[in-house]
């Protein structure tokens, strides 16, 4: 039996598509040319995501492209597929073919500027029962991709998703290091309960976390009130890398100083903090036992970075970066003179951002 073209992708193709978006948009391609007058489409599918727990992508026919139906609909959580192509066609005429309309994502939606007739009507209802296992299999890629992504970080969540999940010997990589950590977050935690501490920390690692993502690096290790990230040097060099983490740090400084405003006038304490900066290899991988592994970074070049953030405190910088970082960076950075380093052998010379 020949098959439509659409048909045909969904059993051969379809489950090998990156997204639900490409999976939208390679179908409505083939929908058009078995002579479907589709003039839009949507795909939603659940997303475990930290924020939103709905995804919806958007195909309409004129430009044959496909978008992410980001900020449409009162509400994004929730959105029925079907409201949310009506109004991003502008439109409440369009008929909409939803062959498990009102059911689970992820569903597929369809819009007609007339009524499609029988013939079309039974194709559609093929392709809704065609499409639910690879729109499943799709999901549940993605589910897992979202969650490692969540836990571990963008790269480290793709190189346990390409097969490096075994307790071996990890890959040593060359990058500009951050650490950074919450002063006073003891005494806070002395005075405050459990939920207003959760929230701090938030509000703390959403400046940190989100200026070093912002500007390409990735977040290693939340440790209590600390962070550790990297920006990993070989796409890009380690002047471009180091530039990179300089401006994550300026990110950070505007995003704490915002939300320092916002505790004064609420009458809250400030959030004090230091970031150490520096340059060197790591050991990139799968730590721990047999049955528990964790995946980060060790190496001299860590243990360096943490004691230069401890040294802010007392020099009264919020940042310190090493001779190393300083010399790579474009930045302009002023020398701090040589200072000994707890648990380092020999001083070290470290350089501060301006205040």
């Amino acid at each position: 039996m020949l098959l439509a073209k659409s048909l045909s992708f969904l059993l051969d193709d379809a489950a090998h598509m990156g997204d639900g978006g490409r999976l939208l948009l390679q179908l409505s391609t083939h929908l058009m040319e078995d002579g479907l007058p589709i003039i839009a489409g949507a795909l939603a599918q659940d997303a475990p995501d930290p924020i939103i727990s709905r995804r919806i992508w958007l195909w309409r026919a004129p430009s044959n492209e496909v978008v992410e139906a980001l900020g449409i609909g009162a509400d994004r959580q929730n959105a029925d597929p079907r409201l949310v192509l009506r109004e991003w066609l502008g439109t409440t005429r369009a008929i909409v073919f939803d062959e498990r309309a009102g059911g689970v994502a992820p569903t597929l939606v369809w819009a007609f500027d007339h009524t499609p007739d029988e013939a079309q009507s039974e194709l559609l209802r093929q392709i809704s029962r065609f499409a639910a296992a690879p729109m499943t299999a799709l999901a549940e890629r993605s589910a897992k991709r979202a969650l490692l992504e969540a836990y571990l970080g963008k790269r480290s969540a793709a190189h346990v998703l390409n097969g490096h999940s075994r307790r071996v010997k990890g890959e040593t990589i060359r990058a500009a290091l951050l650490c950074a950590d919450l002063r006073g977050f003891t005494d806070l935690s002395e005075v405050h309960d459990a939920d207003e501490i959760v929230l701090v920390l938030d509000a703390w690692f959403d400046c940190v976390a989100g200026a070093v993502h912002a500007f390409g690096g990735e977040v290693l290790k939340f440790i209590g009130d600390g962070v550790l990230a990297i920006f990993p040097i070989g796409e890009r060099d380690a002047r471009a890398a180091c530039d990179a983490a300089v401006r994550a740090v300026k990110a950070t400084r505007a995003g704490i100083d915002h939300l320092n405003q916002t505790r004064r006038r609420n009458g809250g304490p400030e959030f004090g903090y230091g970031i150490g900066l520096h340059v060197g290899e790591i050991l990139w991988g799968n730590i721990g036992t047999a049955g528990r592994l964790d995946f980060t970074a060790i190496g001299k070049a860590v243990n360096l970075v943490s004691r230069i953030e401890g040294l802010c405190k007392p020099l009264g910088r919020t940042v310190l970066a090493s001779t190393v970082f300083e010399a790579e960076t474009t930045e302009p950075m002023i020398a701090m003179g040589s200072h000994q380093l707890r648990g380092i052998a020999g001083a070290q010379t470290l350089f501060c951002l301006p205040e």
